[in-house]
């Protein structure tokens, strides 16, 4: 059989638990729910973010693109998978299936580095208070976005262009709910040892580097806290401070576990488990610990609320 052949445009099936089918539509029920918490969260962030002129600081744009992003990484993925898991038929077009492949990557390698953004900027609040404004300036905040955003596309490039150039020899059924690198990766009917070594690179510069800065500031960040005498201000830089560090965990965990180990020392399940906790779960829980945790967003949502009252009364 011609290899080249075997990476043809068709259209691909996507397996995900289609062999315990009561299993499958419990998971729909759960990811419909998710979908939702996740769409009203995240937009509610943005929303009183840009409507709330005491959210208008450097923490809540980062977060505002935080939001933006899970809202986008949801949406490339969600969708196409509550379709497949409530009709009959399990399959993907090759196009939507790349296009659901390059978006994951992007989005999530561009979360890594922002995650890392927001964890510099919880430094400079805690550490260098007196000079957080010189220092995170609304000019470097556009700009450590804009890296973070272009960072994720060129991964995402790189990691895409090499995958779906491998041969498949005609297989054509994905074993996961989507389109993901090492779900394709399982396809082929090659080893490329390049995509191996890339992979693993880039995994170094979007996982563990950025896992790295973040948990140095939080080292410095945990010092300077341990001085603070204020009550009031060390609650406010725990709860700040926490809230992102709870979501830097549950982000970085499961990528680390899922993309930095060998991909044939991941059990299928435990990969399809594992692929609906960061694209699932991941970016419902981010609004609800930001939001839970924080007083300044319920102030905030609190005083839209009232002056949208107000103004309906008169």
């Amino acid at each position: 059989m011609n290899k080249n052949n075997g990476s043809s445009m068709t259209d691909f099936i996507l397996l995900g638990f289609s062999d315990r089918p009561q299993l499958e539509h419990i998971i729909s029920g759960v990811v419909f729910i998710f979908y939702i918490v996740t769409l009203v969260g995240n937009t509610t962030i943005i929303l009183v973010s840009n409507l709330d002129s005491q959210l208008h600081t450097p923490m809540y744009f980062f977060l505002s693109n935080l939001s933006f992003l899970d809202l986008c990484y949801a949406t490339s993925i969600i969708p196409q998978m509550l379709v497949n898991l409530w009709g009959p038929t399990k399959s993907i077009t090759y196009g939507g299936c790349v296009l659901q492949f390059f978006f994951a990557l992007d989005l999530g390698a561009t979360e890594c580095l922002l995650l890392a953004v927001m964890a510099y900027d919880r430094y400079a609040a805690v550490c260098q208070p007196l000079h957080y404004t010189v220092i995170m300036h609304p000019q470097l905040c556009q700009k450590m976005v804009l890296v973070a955003w272009l960072g994720g596309l060129g991964s995402a490039l790189i990691v895409c262009s090499l995958t779906l150039q491998l041969p498949r020899c005609g297989h054509r059924e994905v074993n996961n709910f989507i389109c993901e690198m090492p779900a394709l990766l399982k396809m082929a009917c090659v080893y490329s040892k390049v995509i191996e070594v890339i992979v693993y690179a880039l995994g170094v510069i979007f996982l563990l580097a950025p896992l790295s800065l973040i948990l140095i500031s939080y080292a410095i960040i945990t010092q300077a806290v341990m001085k603070i005498k204020s009550t009031a201000r060390w609650r406010k830089v725990l709860n700040t401070c926490g809230s992102h560090l709870t979501v830097v965990t549950l982000f970085y965990g499961t990528l680390i576990y899922m993309y930095m180990k060998p991909q044939n020392s991941t059990s299928e399940d435990e990969g399809k488990f594992l692929t609906l906790f960061y694209t699932i779960v991941t970016p419902t829980l981010n609004p609800l610990i930001y939001t839970l945790r924080n007083k300044d967003v319920k102030s905030a949502v609190k005083r839209i609320l009232y002056v949208r009252k107000w103004s309906a009364k008169s």
